[in-house]
Parts: structure tokens; C-alpha cells; sequence
């Protein structure tokens, strides 16, 4: 059973001190936490620092290992072009002595053909016209090419001229058309069977032996493009002597691989010994102060926590002891004091007394 209390002035100052204590107790636990909130803060930043550094570092000094040996392999890969560049002209320059070397025959043998043609046209005073393909397209056609010609040539003559006239005309009508076809039929016909009758009737014998003349010339000519094209497909290249282009670049692509293995070799090191060198040491600069963040941060965590449980009990022991006879609101240092200055003037002798006329007076 709860006794009655005696000295109701002694009980209030009491519960006064216990309130003031209670919020000394708070302030205390305010503070605590504010500093471990900053203390936290100031932590985390310094071990992101860390973080942060490690990173930047280790980023920087594998772009310089690659930087370094890329440069190093463009310069081979730059070295192997101008090689193969090298390689690729001398062959060139090697199959067109070959064709030279492999074709003089036949070139010689076409010049001295075509000086027997010439001379054989002056011997016989044969017009120079005569030795020429057009020539003979039209007066001794032989072979596909010829006959190509000979169509070009009447499809020009008997079709784009007069063709070309009727559409200068201005009114245009069929008798028009026939009438330039007559003439056009007139006057290239004519002359065909002029130049026909100037050579071909005058020197049959001698145009004949320019055809034969001029079908080993062809011959000749074809055998030319047949050495070519079997030169240009000839996949043999020992006789362009490129062994020394060969070596030279076989040793640049061994080199090119030798840098590439170096430059894994040199990541792999950086990456398993290396970058953990370099974290321990910008950790280690920035050990000990971490160590003493970290070891002033747990002392105002352990504080915190007791400054929490001493708030608990204050709380529990204003609440059991002078909270529930007085009322919460009334757990004022404020409002305590004027209680016990109620009581004091004998304006009450309870507290019940005192709190009535606290309230009636603030109404």
C-alpha cells in the first residue's frame, strides 16, 4: 500500500530534480548521438577516400601498362604493313618482268609481222588504210570480233545516220524516212564499192597475204593474254625470290605475338600482386586515422547505448514514482515549481489543491 506523502513541497522538489536530470540525461544522449552520426559520416568518407584512391590508381596504372604496350604493338603492326606493302610491290614488279621476260618472244615476232605487212602494202602500193582492223572487218571478215565490227559499222552507216537526219527534220513523214534511206544506200554503198574496187580488186594477193599476216598477229596477240593470265593466276611465287620480305615478316608477327603474351603477362602480374602492393599502400597511409575514427566512434556508441539505458531508467523511475501521483503534464520544472510555491504560500495543502488552482488560474 502506497504511504502518504508528508512533505508535498520536499516531493515536488524532488520530482523537479529528476526531471532536470532526465533532460541533462536527453541532452547528454542527444549529443552522443549527434557526434556518432558525425563520426560515421566522417568514417565512411575516409574509407570511400581509400576506396576511391585505391581505384583511381589502379585504373591509371593498367591504362598505363596497356597505353605502353599498345604503342609498342602499333608500332610492329605498322612495321608488318609497310613489309607487306614492300612484299606486294616487289611481286608485282616480278610478275610484270615476267610477262616482259615470258612475252618479248611473241612481241618481237608481232613487230617484225607488222613490218612484213607494211612492206608487203608499199611493194604493192596497197593503201595504209589496208593494214587497218576496221579495214579488214569490212572487206575479209573473219572471227567474232570482226563480225562485231562490221555490225557496229552498217548498224551506224544504214541506221544511226539516217535515223539521226529524219529526226532533224522538222515535219517528218514516212516518204522523208525512205528518201534518206535511198540516199543513205546511194552514198555509203558507193563508197564501199569505190574503196572495194581502189583495193580489193587492184590487190587481192597482197590483201590476202595482210590477212594471213594479220591472223598470225591475232594469234599471237591471244597467246600474249593466255601467258598473262597464266602468269597473273600462277599461285608458285619461289620465283620472285620474296623470302627475305618472308622472314622478315614472320619475325615482325612473332615479335607482334610476343608483345601481346608480354602485355597479358603484365596484366596478370599488376592484377594478382601488384594493385594489392598499391592498395596496402595508400591504405596504410590512411591506417591510422581510420583506426581512431573507428575507435572514437565505437567509445561514442558504447556511451550512446549507456546514455539510452540511463534515459530508460530515469523514465521508468519519474513515471513509477512522481508521474503517476502528479500527472504527466505536469512533469515541468516550470510547472513544479509553481505547485510547490502554491503549497508554500498555504494557498493548498495537497498537491491535488495546488494543481486545482494551477489550472484555475491559467484558465
Amino acid at each position: 500500500m502506497a504511504q502518504p506523502i508528508e512533505d508535498q513541497v520536499g516531493f515536488l522538489g524532488e520530482a523537479c530534480r529528476a526531471v532536470q536530470e532526465l533532460a541533462v540525461s536527453k541532452s547528454l544522449l542527444e549529443k552522443f548521438r549527434l557526434e556518432e552520426k558525425n563520426l560515421l559520416r566522417e568514417l565512411e568518407s575516409e574509407r570511400k577516400a581509400v576506396t576511391d584512391a585505391i581505384s583511381l590508381t589502379v585504373k591509371k596504372r593498367v591504362q598505363e601498362i596497356n597505353d605502353t604496350y599498345d604503342r609498342e604493338i602499333a608500332k610492329e603492326q605498322e612495321h608488318l604493313k609497310r613489309l607487306r606493302n614492300k612484299r606486294e610491290k616487289a611481286k608485282t614488279q616480278g610478275v610484270k618482268e615476267r610477262i616482259e621476260e615470258e612475252t618479248q618472244e611473241l612481241k618481237d615476232k608481232n613487230r617484225e609481222l607488222a613490218g612484213e605487212l607494211k612492206s608487203v602494202f608499199k611493194r604493192d602500193h596497197v593503201p595504209s588504210y589496208c593494214r587497218s582492223t576496221w579495214y579488214y572487218a569490212l572487206f575479209f571478215t573473219r572471227g567474232f570480233s570482226e563480225m562485231f565490227i562490221l555490225l557496229i559499222t552498217a548498224l551506224i552507216f544504214f541506221l544511226a545516220i539516217p535515223c539521226g537526219v529524219y529526226f532533224l527534220i522538222p515535219h517528218r513523214n514516212t516518204f522523208y524516212l525512205a528518201g534518206i534511206y535511198f540516199v543513205s544506200i546511194l552514198f555509203f554503198g558507193g563508197i564501199y564499192i569505190l574503196i572495194n574496187n581502189r583495193t580489193r580488186v587492184r590487190h587481192p594477193e597482197a590483201l590476202k597475204k595482210g590477212r594471213l599476216i594479220k591472223n598470225s598477229i591475232k594469234s599471237n596477240r591471244r597467246k600474249l593474254r593466255a601467258i598473262i593470265r597464266d602468269i597473273k593466276k600462277d599461285r608458285n611465287e619461289k620465283v620472285y625470290n620474296l623470302e627475305r620480305f618472308d622472314d622478315e615478316i614472320a619475325k615482325t608477327e612473332q615479335d607482334l605475338m610476343n608483345i601481346a603474351d608480354k602485355k597479358q603477362e603484365a596484366l596478370n602480374t599488376f592484377d594478382k600482386v601488384t594493385s594489392t602492393i598499391i592498395s596496402d599502400e595508400i591504405a596504410s597511409s590512411k591506417r591510422e586515422k581510420i583506426s581512431m575514427l573507428e575507435k572514437e566512434h565505437e567509445e561514442v556508441v558504447t556511451n550512446w547505448k549507456e546514455a539510452q539505458i540511463r534515459v530508460k531508467e530515469q523514465t521508468l523511475f519519474i513515471n513509477d514514482n512522481y508521474a503517476s501521483y502528479i500527472g504527466s503534464d505536469f512533469m515541468i520544472p516550470e510547472k513544479l515549481d509553481e505547485l510547490a510555491d502554491i503549497i508554500r504560500m498555504e494557498k493548498a495543502s495537497t498537491i491535488s489543491e495546488a494543481k486545482d488552482i494551477y489550472n484555475s488560474m491559467k484558465d
